[in-house]
């Protein structure tokens, strides 16, 4: 990685602010470790066909049931460990009485852990422990990144101009977040009861889906990824007057809303299908990491144009 790379800890980064990094590091590898172990040991559940030969199915369900408690270990420690970042948030809402981003999250993984438990315990019924282990992979991920943008902040002039602009996106798009987490908290809920009326055997998939869906990871990394990659863009390739500043700010704004409104026609798009119980929860997860992925793309773009411009201004000082 070059020096100016978001995740290269800067120099002036403080011990408590290293620890709190290497601390979600260490949180994000452990999930991924778990995730990949429980979906291997998820992978008979996929399998069983009510279709099979008898014997055949006796011996599958044997092996799902074992395979089922082997996931439940495994995915203790993601609960007990790994989500540790996300009940503190829970907490933090609890305290101030405001519905803060971890709050749907923290809800999601309840939904699917608690039942798919007393469903181990009882032998009978599906488990989500694959869903939950990857639901938190994804999140500690996104916030991983999150968190490497956050840090990247250098000083000087013109990045103080960039972080009084970072203040203010920050705050129109936390309203917006927070409006958007609410409605899909309720749709969830609402739609988790209908679905439990009709379709009892089929709710909790739905539901699970739905609050994962509601996860506003990408929408939390809006801002901060576009804001960092203009911290790097400026750092390897200065900006030389205030007209040149300007125009980084309007690019930054841009794609910040661009994340921003980009990731809610996202889960507009995903929620519908969730809703009618198209999109399984694993999905579901999955689609939050790629448009988390899809922003950090989109903002890394600031950075390699400045880049680009820094490169050719160095060609034509050689030609």
């Amino acid at each position: 990685m070059r020096a100016y790379s978001i995740f290269t800890i800067p120099a002036e980064l403080s011990e408590a602010d290293r620890l709190y990094r290497r601390r979600m590091l260490a949180r994000l590898g452990l999930a991924w470790l778990m995730m990949m172990q429980v979906m291997t040991l998820a992978f008979p559940g996929y399998l069983r066909s009510d279709d099979m030969q008898p014997s055949t199915l006796e011996t599958l369900d044997a092996a799902i049931y074992l395979m089922n408690w082997a996931a439940l270990l495994l995915t203790a420690p993601v609960i007990l460990y790994c989500s540790i970042p996300i009940w503190q948030g829970v907490l933090r809402s609890v305290k101030t009485k405001r519905i803060g981003m971890d709050v749907p999250v923290a809800l999601g993984i309840v939904v699917a852990f608690v039942p798919s438990v007393i469903t181990t315990w009882r032998g009978v019924g599906e488990v989500y422990f694959d869903s939950v282990t990857m639901f938190v992979a994804f999140l500690l991920t996104a916030r991983y990144l999150e968190l490497c943008a956050r840090q990247s902040v250098h000083q000087g002039k013109a990045h103080a101009y960039i972080e009084h602009l970072r203040i203010n996106l920050t705050r129109d798009s936390n309203k917006l977040a927070f409006w958007f987490v609410l409605i899909q908290v309720v749709l969830a809920v609402g739609l988790g009861l209908v679905w439990l009326y009709y379709r009892p055997d089929h709710a909790l998939a739905v539901v699970v889906a739905l609050f994962v869906m509601s996860c506003p990871c990408a929408l939390s990394m809006a801002v901060p990824t576009a804001v960092a990659s203009a911290h790097a863009g400026v750092n390897v390739n200065p900006t030389k007057n205030q007209a040149e500043l300007d125009t980084v700010a309007a690019k930054t704004t841009a794609v910040s809303k661009q994340n921003l409104y980009g990731s809610i026609a996202w889960h507009l798009l995903m929620t519908p299908l969730a809703a009618i119980g198209l999109v399984a929860p694993w999905v579901a997860a999955i689609s939050m990491l790629l448009s988390s992925l899809l922003v950090a793309y989109n903002s890394w773009r600031i950075y390699s144009k400045r880049l680009a411009q820094a490169a050719q201004q160095a060609l034509n000082a050689v030609v």
